[in-house]
């Protein structure tokens, strides 16, 4: 029985985020429900979330319990230190129960872990300078995101962690 993979959330919507900006991780942690006949029987098999598993592209991760929440929550969050492009992908792990044509929900050993289609968000280098205030702004120009390359792949954190929330 296919259980889907959560979606995961990162970064703001538009795909970019500031070099050591507070980034917002967060999914749905809504139970999965499947149905199944055996035997001219029903059976509905629970999976259900319990812990996530951050890898933030940069040899960074985070584990879990929390399925985190939008901004302005920060209660799993993580930065990037360097320009470029991450991957960012959650792996969830889910425990399983089953029902019998509707009776009580029973435990299945085990757990299985599902991970989901990576995230990718540029981390933007950003730089101060001074404008002519009778100029405006051009909102489309800047901020300037370059295409994904080879050499515009994020570096590896030199101090990445593993961390436990």
């Amino acid at each position: 029985m296919p259980v889907q993979p959560l979606t995961a959330h990162a970064g703001p919507p538009d795909g970019w985020l500031p070099v050591n900006m507070v980034n917002v991780l967060h999914t749905d942690p809504e139970p999965q429900l499947l149905d199944v006949e055996l035997l001219d029987t029903p059976v509905t098999i629970r999976a259900v979330p319990v812990s996530y598993h951050w890898d933030l592209g940069d040899g960074n991760t985070i584990t879990t319990t929390d399925p985190g929440e939008p901004y302005p929550s920060e209660a799993v969050t993580s930065t990037y230190t360097q320009e470029g492009w991450y991957d960012i992908t959650l792996t969830t792990t889910f425990a399983g129960q089953f029902s019998v044509n509707g009776g009580p929900w029973q435990d299945i050993d085990g757990t299985i872990e599902i991970a989901s289609d990576p995230v990718p968000l540029f981390s933007k280098s950003l730089e101060s300078r001074l404008v002519d205030g009778d100029i405006p702004v051009d909102e489309e120009e800047d901020p300037w995101i370059p295409e994904r390359t080879p050499d515009t792949e994020g570096p590896q954190d030199p101090e990445a962690t593993h961390r436990e929330i």
